[in-house]
């Protein structure tokens, strides 16, 4: 790769051809402020904060636009520099409506941060804030105009990430604005409710729909018994959400946090992780047999539903492949379903008195729990989703000194679980913990990789391919013998439509899809810490991979409670109690 080589602040820094001076300075550990570049989209240069000065040029240059070039002079700290920030700050939050104290991201606010650091004013220039009313109508994501900074990073993440386009930018100059098709309020157009968007706005204009007040009423209600589930990906959230680096697993003290803040019982969603991996794994081999024994029809490639935004997405985009879908409820919704009927009947609770709470690092989670379909208990299953942020902000508001938690386990009945389930928060982990158990069953041996780490499923590639020979097949499963089980994985709506493309014209290989909605699965959720980028959320998956590895049971068949709620309740995979609580249906949509 041809490098050059040029100054920053009279240091010298070679790097790649093509990089950016803001890459350079990066390189060398200088900062240059950011809002419209993100590391996760196309460069745009249109807030100007980044601007940096060259020797020899008119103007101000954009780093985060202007490739750096051989033998350029910059300096990122005169005078000249700092004075054209502060006015491009000023003037940025004379188009913000002013109101940080109450301001659900104060604290987490780009435009704030930078704001106080260069000791900007809001009164600097005439207040010109957008005073449209603010978009509720979603369960997941809270739309504010009156905070858009016209950064477009919510625009280019709906457009390059996920290849929805729910948000667009209309009009030009001083009126631009981000908007959805004909206005229309967010939940009525093709908006997934990932929170990709919510995530990498640097402001509140963007943001969750919280439900922090009404769990707190709930726990402080004594008529109500409160139970909340914490999913996979939260563990390795949650400390880097109240001030931790990334990638820490801090299953024991997210434990011992929701203990002290009043629920009755603490409980896992890995534990219905696993079960998924029950039936579903069931209704895969089930699908094969149909297929490749009886001779008769049955839907390929089958496909993962665990993930709300693909599943949105899929309803909107592919409704003629709804078939292809597992008819798998998300783990969320098992658990909801089972903690009101089987939970509830083990511990003499009435479930009309019980509140069902999910902790994910998913905003989409908020928006399935509120689905007709999940009522199968006979009432709604989760009644309140918070994700990793909102969980941070209940523990903060306790005052919780979260680093010197002692750590603590789940509550028992519904709160064991196996490494298998720990790794469906990071993209290919279903696929994995699927096979590691499919292949068990059909051919009483573990998979032929090693320490059940099966790699060619692993990675952030945005579309990943693998196959898993079948060999020594039990007699039952003899059909199948020498037959390759072909799989594939995509995280990122934008790989999902790849894919479904390649499904929808009949051209597609595989027998076996899983599809997460968000950027490296569940780890890069619209609910997870902010900022995240491709680094971080490695870390994240880091961690996974860690807290999979250092379990004593990393097979789902191998969970004992899974074995107990089968024996007790359920019956066996796919039967009818499991179809009854376990499985649904999902509905055709427009694409307005």
């Amino acid at each position: 790769m041809e490098t050059i080589t040029l100054t920053i602040n009279d240091i010298a820094v070679e790097i790649d051809k093509g990089a950016t001076i803001l890459d350079a300075a990066r390189k060398i550990g200088i900062r240059i402020p950011t809002l419209c570049h993100h590391d996760d989209l196309c460069v745009a240069g249109n807030c100007r904060v980044c601007v940096v000065e060259q020797k020899g040029a008119r103007t101000l240059q954009a780093s985060c636009a202007v490739p750096a070039a051989e033998g350029m002079e910059i300096y990122t700290n005169s005078r000249k520099v700092r004075e054209a920030r502060k006015t491009i700050i000023e003037l940025l939050l004379s188009e913000h409506a002013g109101e940080c104290t109450s301001c659900y991201k104060s604290g987490n606010c780009e435009l704030q941060g930078l704001a106080q650091e260069y000791l900007a004013t809001g009164d600097a220039f005439i207040d010109i804030s957008d005073k449209s009313p603010i978009d509720i109508s979603s369960p997941a994501i809270i739309k504010d105009d009156s905070k858009c900074i016209r950064c477009l990073r919510c625009v280019r993440t709906c457009a390059e990430l996920q290849g929805v386009s729910a948000l667009w930018s209309t009009h030009k100059g001083s009126k631009t604005k981000v908007e959805t098709f004909l206005n229309k309020p967010m939940h009525y157009v093709v908006c997934t409710n990932c929170g990709q968007c919510v995530n990498r706005c640097p402001t509140g204009a963007l943001t969750e729909r919280n439900y922090i007040e009404e769990v707190w009423r709930a726990i402080d209600d004594p008529e109500k018994h409160v139970v909340v589930q914490t999913a996979p990906a939260v563990r390795v959230g949650l400390g880097e959400a109240l001030g931790m680096g990334p990638g820490g697993v801090v299953t024991g003290k997210m434990v011992s946090a929701l203990k002290m803040l009043g629920f009755d019982s603490v409980l896992d969603t890995d534990f219905t992780a696993d079960l998924t991996i029950m039936e579903e794994g069931t209704e895969l081999l089930m699908r094969l047999k149909a297929a490749l024994h009886d001779g008769k029809p049955a839907a390929f490639p089958m496909m993962t539903s665990c993930s709300p935004g693909w599943i949105k997405f899929i309803e909107h985009e592919f409704p003629s492949l709804l078939d292809n879908l597992s008819t798998c409820k998300s783990p969320q919704q098992m658990f909801g379903a089972l903690a009101k009927t089987y939970y509830a009947n083990k511990m003499g609770v009435d479930p009309a008195k019980m509140v069902s709470v999910s902790v994910m690092p998913c905003t989409a989670k908020k928006f399935e729990a509120d689905r007709p379909e999940m009522r199968s208990s006979g009432f709604r299953d989760v009644d309140y989703v918070l994700t990793t942020r909102e969980l941070a902000h209940m523990i903060r508001q306790a005052g919780l000194n979260f680093a010197d938690l002692k750590d603590d386990r789940f509550d028992s009945i519904m709160g064991e679980s196996t490494g298998a389930a720990v790794i469906f928060g990071v993209t290919g982990g279903v696929m994995e913990a699927a096979l590691r158990t499919a292949y068990e069953i059909v051919t009483g041996r573990e998979v032929p990789f090693k320490n059940l780490n099966i790699e060619p499923v692993r990675g952030m590639e945005g579309v990943k391919g693998a196959g898993i020979k079948i060999e020594n097949a039990k007699d039952e499963w003899k059909f199948l013998e020498g037959a390759e089980l072909k799989v594939a994985i995509a995280h990122g709506l934008a790989n999902a439509r790849k894919v479904m493309e390649e499904v929808e014209k009949g051209t597609s290989p595989y027998h076996f899809v899983e599809i997460m909605a968000c950027p490296g699965g569940c780890i890069g959720g619209g609910g997870q810490p902010i900022p995240t980028s491709p680094a971080i959320r490695l870390k994240r998956a880091e961690a996974i991979y860690e807290a999979d590895e250092a379990l004593s049971l990393r097979k789902s068949h191998e969970n004992p409670e899974i074995t107990m709620i089968y024996k007790e309740f359920l019956g066996e995979p796919l039967g009818h109690k499991s179809h009854e609580l376990l499985h649904t249906h999902y509905t055709p949509r427009g694409r307005v």
